[in-house]
């Protein structure tokens, strides 16, 4: 059975792009339109949807307004933002997805763009991956940054209770001496990144990297947004940047993440090389430039997301590096790609709910 669509926005034609992307692809169907907010929330409160794709900037009642008011009426979907790239518009995507937003895509500047095969195999990926994620058991509500929780995605078969997996820990890490953090993070990543690097210690005896998947112009306001949050230093990694600890370092969008030992530092530098795994940055791309480091050990941790980047990258660091590696549980995951993958190839030392992550990374790379 085909997804059940709502496409939300003012313009006419853009309706109509999205609207033929989605219809072109045999897995969804738009089943209703709106053209402003007020329009939305009126569907929305007759019918349910597998997923809704909501324009940022509309008259009468905006993107955040409609999200508000999900949120307020107590309206259980699952929000896209079709959102533009400039820097107003990728800071009200942060509060997008702060107001419990599912993901984002980059809404191109022109028709032309937004009927290229870039944009329409990006935005078909992150449909099929929110479509398929289960509903927020209860709305949150517009709870100030500092209280919000990520919503739980639990797995659910055939209106069965959910099942609640325990958490897996095996091979706790012994190694002593330098370590470092390498984070991987997909669709849902945003949000969960909220709930884990806030609550980092500012003495963490470690950087920290960062690979989010997002196009380029988005990372700099998500960095603003964990540094305001948290003890630890978190900013966009800036070329030639030296890695200290307790500092977090946020992969560029658009552009591959690679660390380069110069002297007795480390630096960080990028590349403009074609896509891997489909994405720029890859987190394959970050934990192979980390196979010649002087590291004790690499703390990988895998996050949400769609597909198998981190897996390839990882196998090849544990053939040459101690590697301790971090997943996160199925029941906390948005979209259960990128964890299960590394499960699936039996190289998680470590399962365990997005809650506890911060616990494990700080216990094994410990505060000076």
């Amino acid at each position: 059975m085909k997804k059940k669509i709502l496409v939300v926005d003012d313009s006419a034609l853009m309706r109509r792009i999205v609207c033929d992307i989605i219809n072109g692809d045999e897995r969804f169907l738009v089943e209703d339109t709106a053209v402003d907010g007020e329009d939305a929330i009126q569907k929305l409160s007759q019918k349910q949807y597998d997923a809704v794709v909501l324009d940022i900037v509309m008259p009468k009642l905006d993107g955040l307004g409609v999200l508000r008011e999900i949120n307020k009426r107590g309206i259980r979907a699952k929000v896209i933002m079709n959102s533009t790239l400039t820097k107003e518009g990728a800071q009200i995507t942060m509060d997008a997805l702060n107001e419990g937003a599912f993901e984002f895509v980059h809404k191109p500047r022109n028709v032309f763009d937004a009927q290229g095969e870039e944009y329409s195999v990006s935005f078909l990926n992150i449909l099929d991956a929110t479509a398929r994620a289960a509903f927020p058991a209860v709305s949150q509500g517009a709870l100030p940054a500092e209280e919000k929780k990520t919503p739980t995605f639990s797995r659910v078969s055939k209106g069965q209770p959910v099942v609640e997996l325990p958490p897996v820990r095996r091979n706790p890490s012994t190694v002593k001496g330098k370590k470092i953090v390498a984070i991987a993070s997909s669709t849902g990543g945003p949000k969960a990144l909220i709930e884990v690097i806030p609550k980092l210690p500012a003495g963490l005896n470690a950087a920290v990297l960062v690979v989010q998947h997002m196009p380029a112009g988005f990372t700099a306001s998500l960095a603003d947004r964990l540094d305001s949050l948290s003890e630890v230093h978190v900013k966009e990694a800036a070329e030639g940047d030296v890695l200290e600890k307790g500092t977090v370092y946020l992969a560029k969008g658009g552009q591959h993440m690679k660390i380069k030992r110069v002297g007795a530092q480390y630096k960080i530098y990028y590349t403009d090389e074609p896509t891997r795994e489909g994405v720029r940055p890859c987190a394959n791309y970050m934990y192979e430039t980390l196979r010649d480091s002087d590291f004790e050990e690499i703390c990988c941790v895998v996050m949400t997301g769609m597909g198998a980047d981190g897996t390839e990258g990882i196998k090849h660091l544990k053939a040459a590096k101690q590697v301790h590696v971090i997943a996160q549980s199925a029941e906390t995951c948005a979209v259960y790609g990128m964890p299960r993958s590394i499960v699936n190839s039996n190289m998680a030392d470590e399962v365990i709910p997005l809650t506890e992550l911060y616990q494990s990374i700080t216990k094994n790379v410990g505060v000076h």
